[in-house]
């Protein structure tokens, strides 16, 4: 799959379409989904052109990596999702479910969240 850039995260990042920010650093964007699957839903996604975590974790550079990571971490607590527990998760594929192809992270906190997986 190769990257698309105007996806809605990529018109995002460029600031042709506005989002609720949480945070916003060299490596990383986090805002609130537009459509929340839980009282808590944040996403956050690398300033860099990944299509999913596959592209990502192959291409992006060490650093990119680990200030993403650590992003992710830092959005997590400024939402206070440790408190209670959270869920992190990153669609991948059509398969995985993933709906934007830009690499992102979901955090999902604020109640409990059931099955990881729906029943076959």
């Amino acid at each position: 799959m190769t990257y698309d850039r105007n996806n809605i995260f990529a018109k995002i990042l460029r600031g042709d379409i506005p989002c609720k920010k949480i945070l916003e650093n060299d490596y990383a964007l986090a805002f609130y989904d537009i459509n929340p699957q839980a009282p808590t839903h944040a996403l956050v996604i690398p300033k860099g052109e990944y299509v999913s975590f596959d592209d990502f974790s192959a291409k992006a550079s060490n650093e990119e990596i680990t200030m993403f990571i650590r992003s992710v971490g830092e959005v997590a607590r400024q939402l206070n999702a440790p408190m209670d527990g959270f869920r992190l998760i990153a669609n991948a594929g059509l398969n995985g479910g993933q709906e934007v192809p830009h690499f992102h992270i979901h955090i999902l906190a604020g109640r409990r969240l059931g099955r990881m997986v729906a029943a076959a």
